[in-house]
């Protein structure tokens, strides 16, 4: 390879390497945060899900978690992957 081609190769692996570093990489590990949260999920925790809800966790299965929520106490079957996060209390 000629000097040339290496040179006009350099700005294609530097980009690769700043969206790997700077995009990719930093969401692989918000992914696996996000992941141990969900499986680390138990009854009276608080969650809030994907689409805004908020609810308390009352039953707790292997993929699907219940939730009640409002003053009336409704239930909610939820699949784990759409709470987005923990309300700490």
């Amino acid at each position: 390879m000629s000097q040339e081609t290496l040179l006009g190769l350099m700005p294609l692996v530097i980009m690769v390497a700043f969206f790997y570093f700077g995009l990719i990489r930093p969401q692989k590990k918000k992914d696996k945060e996000i992941q141990a949260m969900r499986d680390d999920l138990k009854v009276g925790d608080s969650i809030i899900t994907i689409g805004g809800i908020v609810g308390k966790i009352v039953i707790v299965k292997e993929d699907v978690v219940t939730i009640e929520t409002g003053t009336h106490k409704a239930r909610i079957d939820l699949l784990k992957w759409g709470i987005n996060s923990k309300v700490e209390s």
